[in-house]
């Protein structure tokens, strides 16, 4: 897509690409990491994008797998999505590397990035916040929740918000509530918001009902993001 910049460098032997979308006017209110899910970024993933350029701020696409995964089909991009949790000091490396590059990049002021994933994305920025990184705010919608190493007490800066999805089979709710007392036992700011209805990827219309406990919800997605929004606005300065 001719609208979205590559942003493309190492990571140990991996080369990641990434994408920006710019605000059109060239200045902006952040810059806003964005982490897609598993099976990597979708059509509504890129709207997204798109949506807060709109709003003016620099959105950043983040490449988690490397240039040469193939994400072809649901089952190729699953390889490199189980991998990546098999191996999760490396996942949470491979993400705090991703926000010093992009806090890096000479059109963005470090103080004012964020960071919203989805499923594995989810994960992935939780583990962004975990880490003890100079992050604004953390947004994970109906992400993946359990960690290798959790919070430890006065580390995290992060702002955190947690959109969950009640009838999710990915993130049951015995994880929610573990999550929940980690942040409380890490001293963290957050918030966690259940919709006791919604089903895994409650905000993405692409992978609605593609498989038993996955389904689109507009309610829940129209209620997140005009959170999402509302957070961004106050953690990143409007």
């Amino acid at each position: 897509m001719a609208e979205f910049e590559p942003v493309r460098w190492m990571h140990g032997d991996v080369t990641l690409e990434g994408a920006i979308a710019r605000p059109k006017d060239r200045t902006t209110r952040g810059t806003v990491m964005m982490f897609p899910g598993a099976t990597g970024p979708g059509r509504s993933f890129h709207a997204t994008m798109r949506e807060l350029a709109n709003e003016g701020y620099l959105a950043v696409g983040i490449d988690m797998y490397g240039v040469e995964a193939d994400i072809s089909t649901p089952q190729a991009a699953g390889q490199h999505f189980t991998r990546m949790l098999e191996q999760p000091a490396l996942l949470r490396e491979r993400v705090v590397a991703w926000f010093e590059t992009v806090c890096g990049m000479n059109e963005v002021d470090a103080k004012r990035v964020a960071a919203i994933g989805y499923c594995f994305g989810g994960k992935c920025v939780l583990e962004l916040a975990r880490s003890g990184a100079a992050v604004a705010a953390v947004t994970s919608f109906h992400g993946l929740l359990t960690t290798h190493a959790p919070a430890r007490a006065g580390e995290v800066r992060a702002d955190i918000a947690v959109w969950a999805g009640g009838r999710d089979p990915y993130a049951p709710a015995t994880d929610l509530d573990a999550l929940r007392e980690e942040l409380d036992a890490a001293g963290a700011r957050y918030q966690v918001t259940l919709f006791s209805y919604a089903q895994h990827s409650f905000t993405d219309p692409d992978h609605d009902a593609v498989a038993e406990g996955i389904a689109y919800d507009p309610m829940a997605h129209r209620i997140a993001w005009a959170g999402t929004l509302a957070m961004l606005a106050e953690t990143l300065g409007d």
